[in-house]
């Protein structure tokens, strides 16, 4: 008789001690320490490629690591980022699949049950047995949870369905579904949001914090994991370049990390002063050694012997310092810093009335923005979000309306995609960029921002062409683009996309701060719950 998996719940326990993964001779996972146990739940951050989704793969089993180890005692569940069609499986195969112990439970207790009425021997030790194991499974209601789950993440229901019908975000939330109707003792998620409408991130969002085992969840959706993460590790590059773990959920993470920063650059800056200190004392004893050993005319020679002697060993004395005071600390990580935009307080910068797009903005919309203004474009999928931010830039010229620009203002739109793919260095595309603004007149000389300034690429990355670099890295380079023009008018559709956690944060704080005015249309949960005293411009898809 095949053994049932049964939950572990209170005994449960997923840890991983010393663990190193190692790609293609790159260490991809160095030193992670996890205790996962029933109650909580652990947030997993990092830049891409930092092995968010190789950890998860290692505490599922899946892939083994180069060294450390793994425990797991209980159950165990993990959703990648995307699910695969199998050949004519259907939505009822996978929730068979994952109820399997369930159903096997209540086979084996009706067959008790009749071998208990025949008085079979044995009969009340294997009732007993299978009563424990269906009890242990909540097995009866297995079914009507997972129902509730699919339909609560608006999945399909349709038991019969193919898999082959359903798109990858259908597929993935029947996945879901089935992981969180089992109430596996342990669940893995890989951006579970991405195919989530804002019903069922709600819904996803409960049911993590209502679930009594552990859940470990890689996310860039800030909101998730302020709503849910109790703990928070980080796999981003750190002074001893260990990851670290940040209790205190989303908001610890954010002040760790801040205080972490601060140490860095502290303990750095320390370093390098002592460093330049030490580099200036060894340079002058060499000069002492090199002019200053002649004494004047008539001294003995023993003396000049003796002064000779004082100055080389103050130069190797000097020497010795420095080697012994090399800067161990790394280089800290480059901080976002916006540049100083203009304003031009009591002018109308930008103004739209009654503008419409056929087919794609459909409501006559009405605006005006003026220095320091803070304006939220929402709406629904469809309402013309983007079209409209593209009619005030200029991108698109409006069906009905008008649109006014005052004269000589800067205006610059961040689109959603990166369109920039070329062979060029992206430090070449950059100072093309700012060239031409200088050379139209846009720009003075004095006003134009260095891209190493702005914190927002590393010096490797901007002599690399820039169909090289990762979508993450395009899209930074999107964002130096945009302020290096230096705009009194910000236009900013999705700003978040493919942006790492940090850098949202930044942003979204220095976004408050310019003196620029910033126009946003963002689905971004966090984002918006960060501008939510902003003025709104809500758009719908009524005609």
């Amino acid at each position: 008789m095949t053994a049932l998996t049964l939950p572990a719940r209170d005994r449960a326990q997923l840890t991983c001690a010393g663990v190193r993964v190692d790609r293609g001779g790159r260490t991809v996972l160095h030193d992670v320490e996890m205790r996962v146990s029933p109650g909580s739940r652990w947030g997993v951050v990092g830049e891409n490629g930092r092995g968010k989704s190789t950890l998860l793969h290692v505490l599922a089993g899946a892939l083994a690591p180069d060294e450390g180890a793994v425990r797991r005692v209980g159950t165990l569940a993990l959703a990648e980022q995307e699910m695969p069609a199998a050949d004519e499986h259907t939505v009822g195969d996978v929730v068979d699949e994952h109820l399997a112990d369930a159903r096997t439970a209540l086979r084996r207790l009706d067959a008790a049950a009749s071998a208990l009425a025949e008085e079979r021997p044995g009969a009340v030790q294997e009732y007993a047995e299978a009563l424990e194991a269906s009890q242990a499974l909540d097995a009866w209601d297995a079914d009507r949870r997972v129902d509730v789950a699919l339909a609560g993440l608006g999945a399909v229901r349709d038991r019969a369905r193919s898999l082959t019908t359903l798109s990858v975000g259908q597929r993935y939330r029947v996945r879901l579904a089935c992981l969180l109707g089992a109430e596996y003792d342990f669940l893995l998620l890989d951006e579970p949001t991405n195919h989530l409408d804002l019903a069922g991130l709600e819904y996803l969002t409960a049911r993590l914090r209502a679930h009594p085992g552990g859940v470990v969840l890689v996310s860039h959706d800030r909101a998730l994991l302020s709503d849910v993460a109790t703990t928070i590790l980080d796999l981003d590059p750190t002074r001893d370049g260990r990851p670290h773990v940040h209790g205190g959920g989303y908001a610890g993470y954010r002040e760790g990390l801040e205080a972490e920063l601060v140490r860095w650059e502290t303990e750095y800056e320390q370093q390098r002063t002592e460093q330049a200190r030490l580099q200036q004392a060894l340079s002058e004893a060499q000069n002492r050694l090199s002019t200053g050993w002649r004494p004047e005319k008539g001294t003995a020679k023993h003396q000049r012997a003796t002064r000779a002697g004082a100055l080389v060993r103050s130069v190797h004395r000097r020497q010795g310092d420095l080697e012994r005071h090399e800067i161990t600390a790394p280089v800290p990580p480059r901080r976002f810093l916006m540049p100083e935009l203009p304003a031009r307080p009591g002018v109308v910068l930008l103004s739209a009335h009654e503008v419409s797009v056929h087919g794609r903005l459909h409501r006559s919309t009405t605006l005006a923005v003026t220095s320091g203004d803070r304006l939220a474009v929402t709406g629904p999928n469809g309402a013309g979000k983007s079209t409209l931010l593209s009619v005030l830039a200029g991108q698109v010229a409006p069906t009905t309306g008008r649109v006014h620009r005052s004269r000589t203002v800067r205006l610059h739109l961040l689109g959603q995609e990166s369109s920039h793919l070329t062979r060029r260095r992206a430090r070449d595309l950059y100072e093309a960029h700012t060239g031409r603004l200088v050379t139209a007149g846009v720009l003075k000389e004095g006003d134009v921002v260095g891209l190493g300034a702005l914190g927002l690429l590393a010096p490797r990355d901007t002599d690399r062409p820039v169909a090289e670099l990762s979508m993450g890295q395009q899209r930074r380079l999107d964002l130096a683009l945009a302020l290096a023009t230096r705009p009194h008018v910000l236009l900013l559709d999705e700003p978040t996309n493919h942006l790492s956690i940090a850098l949202v944060d930044e942003l979204t704080d220095a976004l408050h701060a310019t003196h620029a005015a910033v126009v946003v249309a963002t689905h971004d949960r966090q984002m918006r719950r960060d501008i939510r005293n902003w003025p709104r411009l809500a758009l719908t898809t009524d005609h």
